[in-house]
């Protein structure tokens, strides 16, 4: 059974940082392209990053320049480098396997705003 759990968010103001942690447990990290993904109220959830089993990484437009997704697979973490942080970044952010996701974890909150 694998879990995820996800930490690092917060309220920040525009402009702020964060990092955000997903530990995984249960299986084996190495094998899996990893992402993040972010839902916030009234939308349907939307992936930001992706990182594959080697580390090549991918952005979503509302990602690039300004968020890094990076992996420890020694450790099973995946983590979001989030800059420059914007209002409507405001929504609850998950990790998960990106092909035939896993169960999804409790996520963790990110709100900017001033």
């Amino acid at each position: 059974q694998v879990q995820l759990v996800e930490s690092g968010g917060g309220l920040v103001e525009p402009g702020g940082s964060l990092r955000l942690s997903c530990a995984v447990s249960g299986r084996t990290l190495s094998s899996y392209q990893m992402g993040w993904f972010r839902q916030a109220p009234g939308k349907k959830r939307e992936l930001v990053a992706q990182v594959s089993s080697s580390g090549t990484t991918v952005y979503q437009d509302i990602a690039k320049g300004r968020f890094a997704i990076s992996r420890d697979n020694a450790q099973r973490m995946v983590y979001l480098e989030m800059n420059n942080l914007k209002p409507e970044d405001t929504a609850k952010y998950y990790c998960n396997r990106l092909v035939a996701s896993w169960d999804w974890g409790q996520g963790t909150q990110v709100t900017v705003s001033s």
